[in-house]
């Protein structure tokens, strides 16, 4: 398991990647500039902030094995919601072309 410290310097890089993208879309495409990406990136942001209270308060805080296992399935929920965060950001590219 990587540090509690790492953990959240990756949820912090890959939620602050889909928002810069989310602007470096609506800088490049200021004719598409809608509320569909002001709604992703408060989405980011609540996820990100999810995400760090869930590092900082961590279930059954006596057993290290219990431990490890929920610090690796928030592992997997930080890949699977970026993914989906950019999976929509793709669909609101998409859909204005």
């Amino acid at each position: 398991m990587a540090s509690i410290r790492n953990l959240k310097k990756d949820i912090d890089y890959l939620v602050f990647e889909v928002i810069s993208d989310c602007f470096v879309y609506s800088n490049v495409h200021p004719e598409n500039n809608t509320d569909e990406l002001s709604v992703l990136i408060s989405d980011a942001v609540e996820f990100r902030n999810d995400l760090i209270a869930r590092v900082n308060n961590p279930d059954g805080k006596d057993n290290p094995k219990i431990v490890k296992a929920y610090y690796k399935t928030l592992e997997k929920d930080l890949i699977t919601g970026v993914d989906k965060l950019f999976e929509r950001l793709s669909s609101i590219s998409a859909a204005k072309k």
